[in-house]
């Protein structure tokens, strides 16, 4: 879930967390980072077109998950400062599966996290667009609150997660 939680309020021991810390209370251990990606089905870009430039979004139609209290911009970089540039919205939908089903089935374009559909990018079911604009790589945190001494529990579990996601987020 992308939700905001306390971890000692919540007993929550150990969670992992994609983006920038915002609480320094945290103790984290990075073990990667995430990029977002905006990709489409080879059927869709046949049919459309690919964009080779954020503008020409405007042009195309999306597929918007809406799994955020609000649903973030598609942003991209360039020489100056970050711009958002998206496309008309053809599908909202409610779940990452989803819109990675409807991206597949060619019904638009998405921006979805790279673990989501890494197998689709190397199959060739999904095409990456716009790589030479995404924003920065999201850091990806094993974090833990500020709890004194750490419980044997939390320590084994991190030391085995840690590795295992590092490669995850490697590959």
């Amino acid at each position: 879930s992308d939700r905001q939680l306390s971890l000692p309020d919540e007993h929550v021991d150990v969670a992992l967390r994609i983006g920038h810390l915002p609480d320094s209370a945290i103790i984290a251990t990075r073990v990667g980072t995430v990029r977002r990606v905006i990709c489409a089905s080879p059927e869709y870009l046949a049919r459309r077109g690919v964009p080779s430039q954020p503008e020409e979004l405007a042009q195309h139609d999306g597929i918007s998950f809406q799994g955020f209290a609000t649903a973030p911009e598609w942003r991209y970089r360039r020489d100056g400062p970050a711009f958002a540039v998206e496309p008309r919205l053809k599908l909202a939908v409610n779940t990452t599966e989803a819109a990675v089903q409807a991206a597949l089935a060619g019904i638009g374009i998405i921006r979805v996290l790279s673990y989501q559909i890494n197998e689709h990018l190397h199959s060739g079911a999904l095409q990456e667009l716009l790589a030479d604009f995404a924003p920065e790589p999201l850091p990806v945190s094993v974090i833990r609150g500020p709890a004194d001494p750490l419980s044997l529990k939390v320590r084994c579990f991190i030391d085995w997660i840690g590795p295992r996601l590092r490669a995850r987020m490697s590959s």
